[in-house]
Parts: C-alpha cells; sequence; structure tokens
C-alpha cells in the first residue's frame, strides 16, 4: 500500500505534471519555429556577421583556445591585420566549440557550420525555460507559462534567433535574462549564493554580447530608485555589492572589454551607485548609534564632503583621460540624431535606425496592447522585484524606439508584462464563468436568481474570455507568418516568386565567392563596401580591405573615395591599398533593391568625412533640383565616378523589361543616362547568372611606366 500511495497522482502532482508538459511543448515550439530557412532552403548561416562568427568558431575548434586567443589574421583589413582574442567577444564561439566537442566526445559526429546552424535554435529553447523561471518570480507559474509560450514565438526575439543566424545575440538574450532572474532571486532572499550566480551569468553576458551595458545600467537603476523611494534594504545592499565586486572582476577577464569597467562613462553609473550603496548603510548605522542632533551635524557635514570629493575626483579623472567618454553608439542612444551629424558610419547601418510604430506591432503583434496591462498590475502590486521589471519595461521601450535593433531587447520584457497582463485579466474574468457571487438576491419574472453586482456579468466575462482568446490565436498566426515570410530567408540566397507562383532562386552570392576562391591567388586582395567582408573572407578564403567590424573609420573612408572619386583618381587609391580585384552588388538587373547603388551615397558621406576625402562633396551626387539619379538627367559627376561604370558596364545592351528600352533599371525604375562606355583602369572578371555580383581585375601598370591607352 505504501507503494501504491507513492506513486497515486495527486493534484498537486498533476500541477506539476501539466506545468512541465506545456513548457516543454514551449520549448520544442521555439526550437521548431525556428526551422524554416533549413527546410526552405538549407543549412546555411545568414546574413554578414555570423560569417566571421563561423569562421573564427572554426578556427577555435582545429587549433584550440591558446591559438584563437592569440590569433592575429592578416586576411582581414589589409594591410593592417586585426588581432581577434582582443576584438571580439568570445562567448558564442566558445559556447558553439564546447557543446561540438562534448558531442563528439559522446560519440555525437555533427559539422561545426550545422552546430553554428542550429545554435540559436538551441538557446531559444533555453530562453524560454529561463523566461518562465523570471516570469514566476515576478507573478506566478501561470504568467510564467504564459510568458514562456510568449517568447517562443514572438518575432521580435525570433528574428535574431532563426537557425542560421549565428550572431552574438542569439546567446545574448538567454544570458540577460538569466542574469535578471538570479538578480531578482537575489534581491528577494539577500543571500550571497544567488547573488555570485548572478554575477557568473553577468560574466557570461559580458563574453557573449556588447549589449551588456544595458545590464550593468539598468540594475545599478534598479537600486537607485529603491534607495530614492526608501526601499533600500540589507538583502539588496548584500546583493547588489556582490553582484557588482565579483561581476566587474569577471568582466575585466574578457580581454575585449578589460579595464573599461572602471574607466569608461558607459559603467561610471553602476561605480556611483556602489559608493551610495556604501554611504546609505554607514549612515544606517550611524544613525542608530548616534542621538539625533549629532547625527544631523554629522550628516551635514558628510554630505558636503564626501559630494565635494566625488565630483572634483570624477572632473579631474575625466579631464585627464583616466575616464573615457561615451562611444558614438551610446551618443546615438541618448540623441537619435547624433550619428547621423557626426558618425556616417553607425548612421549607414539600418538596424541603427529608429523604430517606426509599424515595426512594433509587426515584430509584437497583441503585445503592444497587453504590455501597459502589465505595468499596471505591477504598478498595482509594487514591491522591489516589481520595480524592476518596471524599469526594465520603459527603459527597453525607449531605447528600441531609439534604434530598431534594440527591439530584441524589448520583446522578453513584453512577453513577461504582456503575460502578467493577460494572466491578470484571464483569472479576473474566468472566476465568474463557473460560480455567480450574489451579493443582494432577488427573484427574477420566474423566480431564478439575479447577480446584482453588474449587469450580465457571465456574458461580459465569456465575451472578454473568448475575445482574449481570439487575440492569442491571432498572435500565434502572426508569429508563424511573420518568422516564415520575413524572418527565413538567409540574406546569402535570395528567392522571388515567378508569374505562375513557382519560387525561383538567386544564388549568385555563393556563385561569386566560389569564383574568387578557384579563379584568383590566394595572396589576392578584394576590395569591397565594408558590407561584405566577413562573407568574403569566409566563402572565398581571401584577403579584404574592409569588413564589417567598422573598427577604422578612415580605412572605410579611403574605399568611399575610391567608389565615389573619378577612375583616375580610384586607381591611385586602389595601388595604394594594393588591390588587385573589386568586388561590386548590383540589383538592376533582378530588382534586388539592397545594392551598392542604393547605398551609394553613404559611401559618398563616409568618404568625404576625413581630411583626405574632403574634395567629395555629396552635393555633386545630385541634380540640381536635389534628387539622387541615374537617368539621363542624373549628375556628370555620379555618371563618370567608378561605382557607376562598375554597376552599369555593359548594362545599357541589355533589355531587362518588356515595353522598356535597353538598361532599364528595375530597382531605380528608370533607363541608365550613360550607357555607351569603357573602363580604363579595370578589366571585367566575372559577372554572376543574374548580374547581382560583378568582380572586376584592377589592370597592372605598363611596365616601361608609359602612361595607359
Amino acid at each position: 500500500m505504501p507503494k501504491v500511495a507513492y506513486f497515486r497522482v495527486t493534484p498537486e502532482r498533476q500541477q506539476i505534471l501539466l506545468k512541465g508538459l506545456v513548457l516543454s511543448i514551449c520549448c520544442v515550439l521555439a526550437f521548431c519555429v525556428r526551422l524554416f530557412s533549413v527546410l526552405r532552403f538549407e543549412s546555411v548561416i545568414h546574413e554578414f556577421d555570423p560569417y566571421f562568427n563561423y569562421r573564427t568558431t572554426k578556427f577555435l575548434t582545429e587549433e584550440g583556445f591558446y591559438s584563437f586567443h592569440n590569433w592575429f589574421d592578416d586576411a582581414a583589413w589589409y594591410p593592417l591585420g586585426r588581432i581577434i582574442g582582443g576584438t571580439i567577444y568570445p562567448g558564442l564561439m566558445v559556447t558553439a566549440a564546447t557543446i561540438y566537442k562534448f558531442l563528439h566526445f559522446i560519440n555525437i559526429p555533427i559539422d561545426i557550420r550545422n552546430m553554428c546552424v542550429f545554435l540559436a535554435p538551441l538557446f531559444s529553447s533555453l530562453t524560454t525555460i529561463v523566461t518562465y523561471l523570471l516570469t514566476k518570480e515576478l507573478s506566478n507559474s501561470s504568467a510564467g507559462l504564459l510568458a514562456a509560450a510568449f517568447i517562443a514565438v514572438v518575432p521580435g526575439y525570433i528574428s535574431r534567433s532563426v537557425a542560421g543566424s549565428y550572431d552574438n545575440e542569439g546567446i545574448a538574450i538567454f544570458c540577460m535574462l538569466l542574469t535578471y532572474y538570479f538578480w531578482i532571486k537575489s534581491v528577494k532572499s539577500g543571500n550571497v549564493f544567488w547573488s555570485v550566480l548572478c554575477s557568473i551569468a553577468y560574466f557570461y553576458m559580458v563574453s557573449s554580447w556588447g549589449g551588456y551595458v544595458f545590464l550593468i545600467n539598468l540594475i545599478p537603476i534598479h537600486v537607485l530608485f529603491c534607495i530614492i523611494t526608501g526601499r533600500f534594504s540589507h538583502r539588496i545592499y548584500v546583493a547588489y555589492t556582490t553582484v557588482y565586486c565579483v561581476g566587474t572582476i569577471l568582466s575585466m577577464q574578457i580581454s575585449f572589454v578589460g579595464f573599461q569597467p572602471v574607466q569608461t562613462s558607459e559603467h561610471m553609473g553602476a561605480l556611483g551607485v556602489f559608493g551610495l550603496c556604501q554611504i546609505v548603510s554607514f549612515v544606517a548605522f550611524l544613525r542608530k548609534k548616534l542621538s539625533a542632533a549629532n547625527f544631523a551635524i554629522l550628516w551635514q557635514t558628510m554630505l558636503y564632503l564626501i559630494g565635494g570629493v566625488v565630483i572634483a575626483a570624477v572632473l579631474v579623472l575625466t579631464v585627464s583621460g583616466k575616464i573615457a567618454p561615451w562611444t558614438g553608439r551610446f551618443y546615438s542612444l541618448l540623441d537619435p540624431s547624433y550619428a547621423k551629424n557626426n558618425i556616417p558610419i553607425i548612421a549607414s547601418v539600418s538596424e541603427h535606425q529608429p523604430t517606426t510604430w509599424s515595426s512594433f506591432y509587426f515584430d509584437l503583434h497583441m503585445l503592444v496592447f497587453m504590455f501597459p496591462v502589465g505595468l499596471y498590475v505591477c504598478f498595482k502590486d509594487i514591491n522591489d522585484h516589481n520595480m524592476f521589471i518596471i524599469l526594465y519595461g520603459v527603459t527597453s521601450m525607449y531605447f528600441a524606439a531609439v534604434m530598431v535593433r534594440l527591439m530584441l531587447v524589448l520583446a522578453p520584457v513584453m512577453c513577461i508584462l504582456g503575460a502578467i497582463g493577460t494572466n491578470h485579466v484571464l483569472t479576473s474574468y474566468m472566476k465568474n464563468l463557473d460560480s455567480v457571487q450574489v451579493v443582494k438576491e432577488k427573484k427574477g419574472p420566474k423566480g431564478s436568481k439575479v447577480d446584482n453586482t453588474y449587469p450580465a456579468k457571465n456574458e461580459v466575462a465569456i465575451g472578454v474570455v473568448l475575445g482574449l482568446t481570439l487575440f492569442l490565436g491571432l498572435f500565434a498566426t502572426h508569429s508563424i507568418w511573420v518568422t516564415a515570410e520575413a524572418y527565413s530567408s538567409p540574406s546569402i540566397v535570395l528567392s522571388a516568386r515567378s508569374g505562375d507562383g513557382g519560387r525561383i532562386i538567386f544564388d549568385d552570392f555563393r556563385e561569386a565567392y566560389y569564383w574568387l576562391r578557384q579563379n584568383t591567388p590566394e595572396d589576392a586582395k578584394i576590395m569591397s563596401w565594408w558590407d561584405y567582408g566577413y562573407q568574403i573572407t569566409a566563402m572565398a578564403n581571401r584577403t579584404i580591405i574592409v569588413d564589417n567590424n567598422t573598427w577604422n573609420n578612415t580605412h572605410i573612408s579611403r574605399v568611399g573615395q575610391a567608389m565615389a572619386s573619378t577612375e583616375e583618381h580610384a586607381y591611385e587609391i586602389m595601388r595604394e591599398l594594393d588591390v588587385d580585384y573589386v568586388l561590386v552588388i548590383f540589383g538592376g538587373m533582378t530588382g534586388y533593391s539592397s545594392d551598392d547603388i542604393n547605398k551609394f551615397l553613404w559611401m559618398v558621406r563616409i568618404g568625404g568625412s576625413t581630411d583626405r576625402g574632403a574634395h567629395i562633396k555629396e552635393t555633386d551626387y545630385y541634380t540640381p533640383t536635389g534628387e539622387f539619379r541615374v537617368d539621363s538627367e542624373g549628375s556628370p559627376t555620379l555618371q563618370n565616378c567608378m561605382m557607376y561604370k562598375m554597376c552599369y558596364y555593359r548594362f545599357g545592351q541589355v533589355y531587362t523589361e518588356q515595353n522598356q528600352p535597353t538598361g532599364y533599371d528595375r530597382v531605380r525604375n528608370a533607363e541608365i543616362g550613360n550607357k555607351d562606355f569603357e573602363l580604363d583602369v579595370l578589366d571585367e572578371a566575372y559577372t554572376t547568372e543574374h548580374w547581382i555580383v560583378r568582380i572586376y581585375k584592377v589592370k597592372d601598370l605598363d611596365n616601361r611606366g608609359n602612361p595607359r591607352t
């Protein structure tokens, strides 16, 4: 009998099993929904940055961590090169390499490329679990399951975690939410154990993504608000002091971070709050030991003395350069127009643009409406941990509005607060579906009991529950559709629909990179715009002049000057940089809009942003009426620059659409103005099937030094 009782499924065990089943389904859903790209195309790395991450991960697995950490990459940023170990966040590569080695250790063979492709979906499943745990700490297990279901399919998170999206954000959101979970546990318990775990999770976050700066400012803001509102306690003191000290020491072990936590302005807020905690705790100690009069005198003296010393120290360290100023990206978050006016290389990146209202609804759907409900519920029952999630929601909403890339940071808190709000509404109204609370009874026409709390109480409850259920179904449908149609197409393999509804695949990028790998010398130097640098080094295995790291604005500016100059001036720059081949992306034949002509004005702005490019003026590339046109009315400066000629070479002889003349650009919807020209300093080396990638060889100097004809 005791054994039978042990295996009996009690209501409590039923709940545990049911919750475990729902959470498991959410984890499986989070993984499977991110596989559309693999099913539709193949197991392939997406976008641009992931190719660098894949290349470095492959090097790590083959050569070991020591060689990886000390790797000097001479195939990047020629002739400067790049120190890999000191210029990256290695968490992503180390994570993938560790799992890869473990799988091989237990005799599960897997290719390193497939490991990279499926890492983000794997961590999405783990993120689902952490979201459940975090929301459960903030509210209850019902809200936690809703949050897990939301984050499993929310497009704002899926956009950076589909299969093949091997980028830092793929594991960074897991690290961020894990840090927040341990922080909430630390605040609620005041236990050093949870604080140390929070520090370790923060260290993992620092090793994975530069967005850790958001964490190390959000947690101090939470502590500061607790101090201001009189909620500061010994629990918070123990939690923050441990997290700051241990977390800072651990974060400084990352070579790319180094001494930034104690030297840069982005980290000074955390240091200031740490000092404030010590002062507040010391004052509380003195208050218990001294009389009210003596304490008042001592407090005023300490306030003026310590305040003056701190302000003077900060000013001296800032002026002397010991405290570095804020970076351009950080200024851009505070002032959205800063990058556009001062740093065009940052403003040129599409993911650094402000977020449109439609993007919020596209990436978050019904969570946009349930987010305020969740905020209301947290404000209604305000406490230490609810204050944290409120601050997280408000600050991330602002930053996501400033920079579309930070929609990724907003999505988790939208899921959490949306789940809390949805759970509150459902819980409140579903109580009325089973029974009616009778406040005052009276006989109806047929002797029935009527609830006078408010009219049609049950009917209203049924309507609200059904309406919210409908919205939840629409949210799931929308999320799956967005994932399949918008976020599961790798940029390296393009597709379109033909007239009969069939799919057309454009594989020009890989075709061009394979040609470079097979038909150019191993030491060939390739010049292209910086967007394609990582892909060229990873897939073509050739040396490039600039890449997506964008750490050297001067070097990128020289490439922009070459693209925006006449052939003669561009040739001088290419000889200076020892360029052998030039690669451009052209979409006029197929209608591919993300080509170099559409990016050309950014090349002009960046090229003219340095002293050596002062002769390049953006206004010279516009018509007298201020238009950017490629047709016969376009600027002569534009029509004679190297970028224009490389894209439109021989294009004037080609028909692209019926009832249109030769040289009709399907992206700009115009007939090009300069059709009949020859290239003086370049030879066409290769053009892909659909003309998307065009490669030119730089002509050699005449042996006798005679002018070229």
